[in-house]
């Protein structure tokens, strides 16, 4: 048999016979034939663990500074969304440590196709779940909104002008909000033009200031002050971004 053959393959006689001692080479061939498999099985499970630590870790993941969460209706361009998180960048602060000052705008689109509205109610509800764990652990601190007070309603969130969370029930958005084109540094940004697909299969542009313009400022209040602590770099922006804004 192979493995009798290899268990004795290192002897001078026959396996009846008396064994030399064998070299380092031969006792190391000897353990690699009996223990490979458990190598191969070691060296997978090794692998996985790495795996699971470097995504846990978020090793080599760029960490943002700051965190936007746009909800609207539609998805806005990538053009603008990129311009958007590049112009903004210029404006934080690098609060990780990291050498750079990066800022992240999250999409959460409440609508989808209309001509299939199964595929559509799935769509928004899919976004609607990521938005509610983004809230729960106190990631965005900036919102822009198409809708701000079916925004506020659903989730109360919504911090007034002195950072704080209003009183139970108060589901308006009075001294909350700041329309985009009452802020002189968001109204400011160079911010160029976009290019997108349309479900028709053509292309749509336009000028990226222009489609932000509808939107709203807004920012998350926080029940406990441990959580207002995360954020105080992202006061000094919201500072920034409000500068001689007034709240209506």
């Amino acid at each position: 048999m192979a493995s009798e053959y290899l268990k004795w393959k290192y002897r001078d006689v026959k396996p009846d016979g008396p064994p030399r001692e064998l070299t380092k080479k031969e006792k190391l061939a000897n353990w690699f034939y009996y223990y490979k498999w458990w190598l191969v099985v070691g060296a997978v499970l090794l692998v996985c663990l790495g795996s699971i630590l470097w995504s846990a870790l978020g090793i080599g993941k760029v960490r943002p500074d700051h965190i936007f969460a746009y909800v609207g209706e539609r998805a806005l361009p990538e053009d603008c969304v990129d311009a958007l998180q590049r112009e903004l960048a210029t404006l934080g602060q690098d609060v990780n440590g990291d050498g750079r000052t990066v800022v992240e705008l999250r999409q959460y689109p409440t609508g989808g196709d209309a001509s299939d509205p199964e595929s559509s109610s799935q769509y928004a509800y899919a976004y609607s779940a990521k938005l509610m764990a983004d809230l729960n652990q106190g990631e965005s601190y900036f919102f822009l909104l198409e809708d701000p007070e079916g925004f506020q309603k659903g989730y109360q969130i919504l911090a007034g002008p002195d950072g704080q969370l209003a009183p139970e029930g108060d589901d308006g958005v009075a001294g909350k909000v700041l329309p985009w084109t009452g802020c002189p540094a968001l109204a400011g940004l160079d911010l160029g033009s976009y290019e997108a697909d349309t479900l028709s299969g053509g292309t749509v542009t336009g000028d990226c200031q222009e489609l932000l313009s509808g939107l709203y400022l807004a920012r998350r209040g926080f029940y406990y002050e441990k959580q207002a602590v995360r954020h105080e770099a992202d006061g000094a922006l919201w500072a920034i971004l409000t500068e001689g804004a007034v709240f209506s």
